[in-house]
């Protein structure tokens, strides 16, 4: 097969090699002919006629050369350009399947190992149950664990024991048969998968387990995953006391690390841990960790006043280099989290591994992988930005929010108080001043925190914060966003003083990017204002925020569901300052075996303001019923407001009732995505693949076909429905949907319709149909309206709109109809049927930005 292929390569590089000259026959292009071709080819790989024809006549070398004949070798260059990249794509993919199989073989002969191991202590209990004669009480347990003598962790000999047998132990984990691992729900392995995943079974404290493979090296791997607050959002700090040589190339660290509580209503963590970083035999690199006991060690008594002593069996990283570069990586992590410490609705959250796994050991083996796809130039980010100073932004917000929530003495903050009616707690930070920020905060006393936790019952948390980040409007004060905004920014409109503003009710998301399986995502909202004075009415006042989103893709397994947003200028420099405020939703009783549950709960999502009136299946009803029926989350919120000092009880009183408020909305919003809630509005969104979207692509094919007398779509590809809804969203031309409102939005695009106008489908439903045509087109729509009303569809002259980053688009012709469902539809008399009427549809052809 390889001859075949070289083969046919040869032939392929001949023919590019040979033009037909002015007798017909075959000879080769000269080595300076190829030479000006490929420099041709550098700059523009598919030139236009004209081009072509300029280059012959520039090119006295290719003189004797037909048009045609460079045509042809264009499309050949081209294609030989084609099969080299598909070339190095499926070596790529071979190599991934081939680590992949390594690994899943390494798993299958420890599986192997546990049965074996299962199968001689049952035959063995079974033994002991026929032959045994109760003598002693002692010789009841026959199953023993050894305890470790204790060990001297003062001195080097000491410490360099524990670091052995702590070897010992995470070796045993990570590919031995000490913890009986089970496949965590919801995470597949596979060539695209990030990793194998696994959470232990019956053993003591909370472990999980995680094996994946990355195109880093493993030094390089090693100093990343040692460097913990990067890549775990909870931890707050890490710091290396001691450091000294084992001996044997490895090093010894002694390590005190602070976690953050996830709510207001537990206490933080904190580790005092050793760290045993070396090398083994077969050239694997291994960083393993556990717990030191002992009152006398560890940073003094007063800095760690404020947290829960928890403890860490041995944990740590096995990093194996794998043939063709890259690297094979082993995590355990392996907690006592002292779950006594909490109130009891709270100990599921610290006694499941499957938090710990999501939390700690996926996020390290997702974060690794980010960090090799950004390496490799694999991922494109938005607004020009360089993934490095994206990454730092999400930290900071995520820091901020878990600060706000926290609320450290030694950070400076204190309780002013707590309104005993809601809980809501109000806590103050004088010394946060953000003036050391920016010069043009120098007015502000420093930052106001008002904080409060609450039970929800039976609300998916996915569903809740998808809610949250597509209807802002639903819950959020706009000139709360714009004191906030106001204060971090110098100029007239600084508090005081500020200008009135009215909120135009449109809400416009900019991705910026995201991890690589879309568990976060960081992105910029605009709220839309204007001032309501009379001299600067037409003035924009828009609200720019800075926003993270994690737990509500419908394919992520999350432990827990955030949104955390900070006010920003609309420059949006690199060192803005941030304030950051949000939720955070986390399911507390959801056990291993519930995993696939919660997946089930992740695949829905609520739209109120939607008006496509289609409803779940039964079956689906029933199910999401069934698996959410018991479940509870907590759900935690911190909203933070810069203060200048004489304002400072006025800015606690605004806070306290701005939060009061959004409680109030939140607790009506999840009424209504409750299963068991009073109003049973619940749907799913217009995303492709959803039943609804489906439907609404066939009605959108069957409306045209019935106006225009044409098929919208190709005929002989039609299959299921399933393959409608594709061939709608791949269509070439930018197809959307707006609904029949006074005020009409959009309510689907496909995807030549959200390149179109720059935006997601999440942010589709905050653009009106005005919006995107310049003056000419609407005045074309509104001539042409009566027409479509009546006929039922209307075909607009070539235009302009604009994008929603403000871009030009042009477009040859804009083919607007109705759309109807689908009794109406097969009608032969359904113009005067205006209660079937569902929405208008557009179709904008062969558009292209200026």
């Amino acid at each position: 097969m390889e001859m075949a292929v070289a083969n046919h390569r040869e032939r392929s590089s001949d023919s590019m090699n040979r033009h037909l000259d002015s007798s017909g026959k075959y000879v080769r292009y000269t080595a300076e002919q190829v030479e000006a071709l490929e420099r041709v080819y550098a700059e523009c790989p598919k030139p236009s006629s004209l081009r072509r024809q300029q280059l012959i006549r520039e090119c006295s070398i290719l003189a004797n050369i037909e048009p045609k004949q460079i045509k042809v070798w264009f499309q050949n260059r081209r294609c030989r350009d084609k099969q080299r990249k598909e070339a190095s794509r499926l070596q790529s993919v071979n190599r991934k399947l081939s680590a992949m199989n390594k690994l899943l073989m390494e798993e299958n002969d420890r599986l192997q190992k546990q049965v074996s191991q299962l199968v001689c202590e049952n035959g063995y209990m079974k033994q002991q149950l026929t032959t045994t004669v109760v003598n002693d009480p002692s010789c009841d347990s026959v199953v023993t664990t050894p305890q470790h003598s204790l060990r001297d962790a003062n001195s080097p000999a000491g410490l360099l024991s524990i670091a052995e047998e702590t070897l010992a132990e995470f070796l045993s984990k990570a590919t031995g048969t000490a913890v009986d691992w089970v496949q965590m729900p919801g995470m597949k392995p596979g060539p695209d998968s990030v990793g194998i995943f696994a959470i232990s079974q019956r053993c003591s404290g909370v472990a999980a387990r995680a094996c994946g493979l990355v195109s880093l090296e493993p030094v390089k791997i090693a100093e990343i995953l040692k460097d913990r607050p990067s890549w775990f959002r909870d931890c707050r700090s890490l710091e290396v006391f001691t450091m000294f040589p084992a001996g044997n190339g490895g090093t010894i660290e002694l390590v005190y690390m602070q976690t953050y509580a996830p709510t207001t209503l537990a206490p933080a963590r904190d580790f005092w841990t050793l760290r045993y970083t070396t090398s083994l035999d077969n050239g694997s690199f291994v960083v393993c960790e556990r717990s030191l006991s002992g009152s006398g060690a560890g940073p003094n008594a007063a800095s760690a006043s404020q947290f829960v002593r928890a403890e860490m069996l041995s944990s740590g990283y096995l990093i194996r280099p794998c043939d063709g570069g890259g690297s094979i990586i082993h995590i355990v992590d392996h907690l006592n989290l002292e779950a006594w410490s909490v109130p009891d609705v709270l100990r599921p959250l610290y006694e499941s591994s499957k938090v710990v796994a999501q939390k700690m050991t996926i996020s390290a083996l997702r974060y690794i992988r980010q960090l090799a796809q950004e390496s490799n130039g694999e991922l494109v980010y938005g607004l020009g930005r360089q993934p490095a100073v994206l990454r730092t932004f999400s930290q900071r917000l995520s820091r901020g929010f878990n600060d706000a929530v926290n609320g450290f003495g030694d950070d400076g903050w204190s309780t002013m108080h707590c309104d005993g009616a809601e809980d809501i707690i109000v806590a103050i930070n004088s010394t946060k001043h953000l003036n050391n920020m920016s010069n043009s905060l120098s007015f502000l006393g420093g930052v106001l925190c008002a904080k409060a936790s609450m039970l929800l019952q039976n609300v998916p948390p996915a569903v809740l914060i998808r809610f949250l980040r597509e209807h802002r409007s639903e819950w959020a004060d706009f000139n709360v966003d714009a004191y906030s905004a106001a204060t971090l920014k110098a100029g007239s409109f600084a508090y005081p003083g500020m200008r009135p503003t009215r909120f135009t009710g449109s809400q416009i998301i900019m991705p910026l990017g995201h991890t690589i399986e879309h568990e976060e995502m960081l992105e910029v909202v605009r709220l839309e204002g204007h001032s309501l004075a009379q001299e600067d009415a037409f003035m924009s006042r828009d609200v720019h925020l800075l926003q993270i989103c994690t737990g509500i893709d419908e394919n992520a397994v999350g432990a827990c569901s955030e949104l955390i947003f900070a006010p920003i200028n609309e420059m949006f420099p690199d060192d803005a300052p941030l304030v950051p405020s949000g939720f955070r939703v986390i399911p507390v009783d959801a056990k291993t075996g519930d995993a696939q549950d919660l997946l089930t709960a992740n695949h829905r999502t609520l739209d109120l303001t939607s008006s496509l009136e289609v409803g779940p299946t039964p079956e689906n009803a029933s199910g999401n019923s069934s698996s959410s029926s018991s479940s509870r989350c907590i759900l935690t919120i911190a909203f933070q407001f810069p203060f200048e000092n004489n304002l400072q009880d006025n800015v606690a009183g605004m806070a306290c009732q701005y939060v009061r408020s959004v409680i109030s909305s939140v607790q009506r919003v999840a009424m209504a995505i409750s299963p068991s809630g009073i109003s049973p509005s619940l749907g799913s969104k217009l995303s492709p693949g959803s039943p609804e979207a489906v439907t609404l692509a066939q009605w959108i094919s069957q409306s045209y076909t019935h106006h225009l007398g044409s098929e919208l779509l190709t005929v002989d590809s039609l299959g299921s429905n399933d393959s409608v809804l594709k061939l709608l969203w791949d269509h070439q031309d930018a197809i959307l949907c707006c609904s029949l409102k006074p005020q009409p939005v959009f309510m689907f695009a496909n995807q030549a319709g959200l390149d179109m106008l720059e935006t997601t489908l999440v942010a589709l439903q905050d653009i009106t149909l005005e919006k995107i045509f310049d003056e000419s087109g609407r005045k074309a729509l509104c001539s042409d309206f009566a027409k479509l009303m009546q006929q039922g569809y209307a075909c607009l002259p070539s235009g302009i709109c604009l994008s929603t980053m403000g871009r030009h688009v042009t477009y040859e012709q804009a083919v607007a109809w109705k759309v109807f469902a689908p009794a109406a539809a097969s009608s032969e008399n359904n113009d005067g049927n205006d209660n079937t009427l569902h929405c208008l549809a557009f179709s904008f052809v062969n558009w292209s930005f200026v």
